[in-house]
């Protein structure tokens, strides 16, 4: 693994960090019937964030731990906030996933490839549903992980 794939991982690494920190906060303000997406969403991150653990370590990289806390890009107080701040969080994960596929060359392995693209998959999906939610029209977006 190069150096800049290592970088790349460990962005996408603090992403994922960041991602399970902000659904404790999305799940404390969140409507009630969006409990079990907000489980699944929850636990989809911190599984990610345990295979990219893994997968940084099998190189043979020293894995920083996360931060104490997050700071929220705006307040969250209700249901609405609470589902922007998920839209924001899949797509800030689906950034840090698509610069990781950017940031391979062409001897990564097939396992971080695969790590990355499922990631990014699944993030766009996610931040398709929580659009959705939102009421954006289209709730998709051309080319996920693209920054705005």
């Amino acid at each position: 693994m190069t150096d800049a794939e290592k970088q790349v991982l460990l962005a996408a690494l603090h992403a994922e960090y960041a991602a399970v920190y902000a659904y404790g906060v999305i799940a404390a303000y969140a409507a009630p019937d969006r409990t079990r997406l907000i489980a699944e969403a929850g636990a989809a991150h911190r599984a990610r964030r345990d295979t990219t653990i893994d997968t940084l370590k099998t190189a043979g990289v020293s894995v920083p731990p996360p931060d104490a806390a997050y700071l929220t890009p705006f307040p969250i107080d209700d249901p609405i906030p609470a589902a922007r701040l998920a839209a924001t969080v899949e797509s800030d994960t689906a950034i840090a996933w698509r610069a990781v596929i950017e940031g391979l060359d062409s001897t990564a392995s097939t396992q971080v490839r695969r790590l990355a693209l499922d990631a990014l998959t699944e993030c766009a999906v996610r931040l398709a549903t929580w659009q959705s939610i939102l009421g954006a029209n289209p709730p998709t977006i051309p080319f996920p992980g693209r920054a705005q």
